[in-house]
C-alpha cells in the first residue's frame, strides 16, 4: 500500500513565466501530469499534489484527472515543510509514502516500481533514489556501505576534495515508511542559510535507509529553465523513436521528426523527414507519412501516402494518396483507394471509395458515394452566415472545374456538372447539368473606351 505525494508548490522563477513551472508542457502533457502518469502502474491508494504558487491555476489545470487530492503549502519553506503539510491528512495511515517532484518528468514507471519493491522487501524506513552522474557538481553526495545502506548524505558545498570524487548523488525521490517519517517531521530544523526545512534531514533521522541506483541518470533530470525543458523533450523523443525503430518502423531522419508517446505505429511504416505525429494517431503497415506532414488524433490505414499535408481528427482508409498540401480536419472519413490532391481542404466530410478530389477544392459537411470525381476548383458553399448545411453526392457523379455547390444540396448518382456551374437545387440521377449565365458581348467596347480616355 502506497500513497504518492508530488511536490508542486514552487514558482520556477528561472522559467521566466507567469505560468507555474509544473504546468509547462513537455510533449503534449504538463510536467506534473507526466509525473502522475509514471505512478499509474503502481495503483497508489491516494495521489496527493502539494500546491502553493498559483494553487488555483494548478488545480484548475488538473481538475479532469480522477481521484486527485490537493494540499496547500501557503508559504514555501522547503521540501521538509511541504511534507509536513501532510500530517493532518495522513493521520492513522500505516503504509508507505512515495515523494516525487512535479518538475522531474522523465522517470520511468519501472524505475519507481523497482524503488517501491526494494523498499518494501527490505522493510526500510526510507529508500532513496540515487544516480551516478558524469559530472555531479552541485548535487548532494550519497555515501553507502557495501549493501547500499546509506551512511551519510553530504551537500556539494560541504564535501571535502576526497568526497567530491564520489559521483553518486541524491535524486530527490524518496520512499518512506509513513509512521517513521511522521514521528520526525515535527522536529525538523531550519538551521541553514536558506532557513528552509529539508526532507533530507528527515532521511538522516530514520533507520534503516537504503539507496537504489537508477540505471539511466537522465531519468532524474529536473526542469528549471527553458533550456532544460528542451533537453528533456529531446530525451523523451529519443526514447519514443528508438522504440519504434526497434519495432520495425523506418524513420528517415529522426532528428527532424517528432512523435508523441500516445501514437501507435505498425511495422513497415515509413516516416519521412519533417513529419510530426500527435495525440491518439494510429498508422498501419505499409504507409508512408511525409515529408513535411502533421497528423493528429487520426487513423491512417495500410499503404497510405501522405505528403506535405495536415490531417487532424480524421480516418483515412487503405490505399489512399493525400497531398501535397492537403488539409483534412473535423472528422473527415476517407474511403479506400481515394486521391486527395494538392491544395484540397476537407472538413467534416465523408468520401466513398475510389473518389478523387485532385486539386484546388473545398468540401465542407459533404458526403459522397463511390467513384466520385470532384473537378478542380469545386467548392461547397456550406455556410449561410448562420448555419452549416450538408451536401450529398451520389455514386459516379462528376463535377466540372470551378463548380459551386450551394448547400443544402443533393446530387444524384451518375450526374455530370458542367464546368463553371453554380448548383443551388437538388439534381436527380443520370443528368447533365449546365448552370451558366449567358455571356454579354459588346463588340468594339475596348477601342471605344481607349479613345474616350486619350
Amino acid at each position: 500500500m502506497v500513497v504518492v505525494a508530488i511536490l508542486a508548490a514552487g514558482r520556477g522563477t528561472r522559467m521566466k513565466s507567469s505560468q507555474p513551472k509544473v504546468l509547462h508542457k513537455l510533449g503534449g502533457l504538463s510536467l506534473v501530469e507526466r509525473v502522475l502518469y509514471s505512478v499509474e502502474p503502481m495503483q497508489p491508494k491516494r495521489r496527493i499534489v502539494i500546491v502553493g504558487y498559483q494553487a488555483s491555476e494548478v488545480k484548475t489545470a488538473m481538475q479532469s484527472l480522477p481521484n486527485l487530492e490537493f494540499v496547500e503549502q501557503t508559504t514555501q519553506l522547503g521540501t521538509g515543510h511541504a511534507i509536513q503539510q501532510l500530517l493532518p491528512h495522513l493521520q492513522g495511515y500505516e503504509g508507505d509514502l512515495l515523494v516525487l517532484n512535479g518538475d522531474v518528468p522523465l522517470l520511468r514507471p519501472e524505475t519507481l516500481k523497482n524503488l517501491l519493491q526494494i523498499h518494501q522487501d527490505k522493510q526500510n524506513a526510507a529508500t532513496i533514489l540515487t544516480a551516478y552522474l558524469p559530472d555531479p557538481k552541485g548535487y548532494g553526495r550519497v555515501f553507502c556501505n557495501g549493501e547500499n545502506f546509506v551512511q551519510q548524505i553530504v551537500e556539494d558545498k560541504d564535501c571535502t576534495a576526497a568526497q567530491k570524487q564520489n559521483r553518486r548523488i541524491n535524486a530527490g525521490i524518496y520512499c518512506f515508511r509513513w509512521q517513521d517519517l511522521a514521528l520526525v517531521l515535527p522536529h525538523l530544523q531550519a538551521n541553514n542559510a536558506q532557513k528552509e526545512y529539508y526532507l533530507t534531514d528527515a532521511v538522516t533521522q530514520v533507520s534503516p535507509v537504503m539507496a537504489v541506483d537508477v540505471e539511466d541518470h537522465q531519468e532524474i533530470l529536473g526542469i528549471n529553465d527553458r533550456l532544460q525543458l528542451a533537453g528533456a523533450y529531446e530525451i523523451l523523443q529519443n526514447r519514443v523513436k528508438n522504440q519504434w525503430m526497434a519495432a520495425g518502423v523506418t524513420i528517415i531522419d529522426p532528428a527532424s521528426v517528432t512523435i508523441d508517446e500516445t501514437v501507435k505505429l505498425h511495422p513497415d511504416v515509413i516516416i519521412e523527414p519533417q513529419t510530426h505525429l500527435r495525440g491518439s494517431t494510429i498508422i498501419h503497415t505499409g504507409s508512408t507519412i511525409g515529408p513535411g506532414s502533421l497528423i493528429e488524433n487520426s487513423q491512417i490505414g495500410e499503404n497510405v501516402s501522405v505528403q506535405f499535408s495536415v490531417i487532424i481528427n480524421s480516418n483515412i482508409s487503405s490505399g489512399t494518396r493525400i497531398g501535397p498540401y492537403a488539409h483534412l480536419r473535423g472528422q473527415v472519413e476517407v474511403g479506400e483507394g481515394c486521391r486527395i490532391g494538392n491544395f484540397v481542404e476537407l472538413k467534416n466530410t465523408t468520401l466513398g471509395g475510389k473518389t478523387n478530389v485532385a486539386h484546388l477544392s473545398y468540401l465542407g459537411d459533404t458526403t459522397t458515394g463511390t467513384k466520385v470525381n470532384i473537378g478542380a476548383g469545386t467548392i461547397t458553399a456550406n455556410y449561410d452566415g448562420f448555419k452549416k448545411h450538408p451536401t450529398k453526392i451520389g455514386d459516379n457523379t462528376k463535377t466540372g472545374s470551378n463548380s459551386v455547390l450551394v448547400a443544402p444540396l443533393t446530387l444524384g448518382s451518375d450526374v455530370y456538372i458542367a464546368a463553371g456551374s453554380t448548383i443551388a437545387q437538388d439534381i436527380p440521377d443520370d443528368c447533365l447539368v449546365i448552370a451558366r449565365s449567358q455571356p454579354v458581348i459588346k463588340p468594339g467596347w475596348v477601342s471605344k473606351k481607349r479613345d474616350e480616355n486619350k
